[in-house]
């Protein structure tokens, strides 16, 4: 196992950073590359000051550049593609999505076996297996379970496609002769510093007298803190790369989850952020049922508009369900076949949050006195 090498894809997101902070402690590790299409100049500060541990080479360019990506894959023995399009209001054109979310996996795929990378290790999401409906409830599902999103909202059903290519190329030939070896991980809603939907709501919540707006009170959810995450493909790259544990890992996918408490989304928003005096609306809602109605109205109005005019609706059918079923999943594949433990307790993960969210109302209060000197 000497010298090898790992490309990461999104590097520059609030996954693919994590995970290359913890890569740089692996050991015989002589580079890593990190990719994404832009890097902020405070990551690629941060990313120089890990040079001391390891090679770190930042590649700046599209997943969808074919000679890109053969140069980035060149002399690599992992690929960890996190790199993707995350859409769940709809806003992004369904082509972009799917191009970047599919075709850039097909690509990074067919890169891989012309510079003989044998290990491949893709960040799907709990989304390809749902929920599709609000009134079916699913607590602690497993990989054994039938369970497949039917919506055909581009980002379920682009990260579906992408996790079924991935898991097809297991086996492939490489151009060397020797064979690809595939794996998935299934992260439930991930949390942590960093979080661009924990952020939006934070400053939202600021900007309006430190009322938290209601993303899914009826939900019941396990979500996953980001360095657990950021661990889970650490460990899914050493099992690609062990003899003894390719057999049972290879072609295979994992719902990744840890100890934080089952909880509704409301629930978590209000736990990391009640310390600073933000509280949950307690206003009236609609009933879920009505709620569900008003979306697919919502779409039909949408549709009916789209040649003379793009009308974004506030929410849809999907938006609603995703917010507020019951939907969790156990981690005991991942313990059994990639020997997984949650490196962060919830209380940690908790801690650590909580600071970032302190850092974010910090800044708010520093913004309100500039505007008013």
């Amino acid at each position: 196992m000497t010298g090898w090498s790992c490309l990461v894809t999104g590097a520059g997101g609030f996954l693919g950073q994590r995970i290359v902070r913890l890569l740089v402690e692996e050991k015989e590790l002589k580079e890593i590359r990190v990719l994404d299409k832009a890097f902020r100049p405070e990551l690629r500060e941060e990313f120089s000051k890990l040079q001391n541990k390891t090679k770190l080479t930042v590649l700046e360019g599209d997943i969808l550049d074919e000679p890109f990506l053969k140069r980035a894959c060149q002399d690599i023995s992992v690929v960890i593609h996190t790199a993707c399009i995350i859409d769940v209001s709809g806003v992004i054109h369904r082509e972009s999505i799917m191009n970047v979310n599919v075709k850039g996996t097909q690509l990074l795929l067919e890169a891989c076996v012309q510079a003989s990378v044998p290990v491949f290790i893709y960040t799907s999401s709990i989304e390809v297996a749902g929920p599709n409906s609000y009134k079916e409830i699913i607590q602690n599902g497993h990989e054994e379970e039938p369970l497949e999103n039917t919506w055909s909202a581009p980002y379920p059903y682009s990260k579906k496609l992408a996790e079924k290519a991935v898991l097809a190329a297991d086996g492939w030939t490489l151009k060397n002769g020797g064979t690809l070896y595939t794996c998935a991980l299934r992260p439930m809603y991930i949390y942590g510093e960093g979080s661009q939907f924990l952020s939006a709501g934070i400053n939202e919540a600021l900007n309006n007298n430190g009322i938290l707006s209601s993303v899914g009170k009826f939900s019941t959810v396990n979500p996953v803190y980001v360095g657990n995450v950021a661990w889970a493909h650490i460990l899914a790259l050493r099992a690609l790369r062990d003899p003894k544990k390719v057999p049972s890992v290879r072609g295979q996918f994992y719902y990744i989850s840890d100890d934080t408490p089952h909880q509704s989304y409301d629930n978590l928003n209000y736990t990391l952020s009640k310390e600073f005096g933000l509280r949950l609306d307690s206003r009236w809602s609609f009933p879920l049922s009505l709620m569900y109605w008003i979306g697919f109205l919502l779409e039909i109005v949408s549709f009916l508009l789209r040649p003379i005019y793009t009308y974004q609706p506030p929410f849809n059918r999907h938006m609603v369900t995703l917010s507020n079923s019951v939907f969790t999943f156990s981690y005991k594949k991942a313990q059994r076949d990639l020997a997984y433990e949650p490196l962060y307790s919830w209380e940690e993960a908790k801690q650590k949050t909580v600071e970032w969210v302190g850092s974010l109302v910090d800044r708010h209060k520093d913004t309100l006195k500039s505007k008013t000197q």
